[in-house]
């Protein structure tokens, strides 16, 4: 999370698909806190909970012992959500393009696609594994 950003809630769920529901209930209560322009919040629901579901999957490979830790960091005009997962990382700065013809049939592959067309702006630390969600609140 960049700097300015005050922490003002956090969350820490287990590896499991289940636990997004409460991911779910964190977005909500934020949102609504914050005064988040309703025509945004579609775009925060799916940016982060493609978030957490590339951490549950990709980062701790569905290990229940390992935690998925969400941060959630407010500024006046924007705010952010930051998920950190305990895997090996990944090449963030070496991803395939999902819209190329080889790729544009794959099942998978558009998360961090999708995250960036939804958000502000997305910022990966600690080798992959902590990834930073930016939205405007108005």
């Amino acid at each position: 999370m960049k700097e300015g950003f005050i922490q003002i809630d956090s969350l820490s769920i287990p590896s499991d698909f289940e636990s997004v529901q409460k991911v779910e209930k964190l977005i909500d209560n934020v949102c609504e806190r914050l005064d988040v322009n309703e025509d945004y919040y579609g775009n925060v629901l799916i940016a982060v909970t493609e978030a957490v579901n590339n951490a549950i999957i990709h980062g701790n490979k569905h290990d229940i012992n390992l935690n998925i830790d969400l941060f959630v960091g407010d500024k006046e005009t924007d705010f952010c959500f930051s998920v950190k997962d305990y895997g090996v990382g990944f090449d963030y700065g070496n991803l395939p393009n999902p819209t190329s013809p080889d790729n544009i049939h794959k099942e998978d592959g558009r998360g961090i696609f999708l995250m960036k067309s939804l958000a502000e702006e997305v910022e990966f630390a600690d080798e992959g594994r902590n990834v930073s969600i930016y939205f405007s609140k108005k």
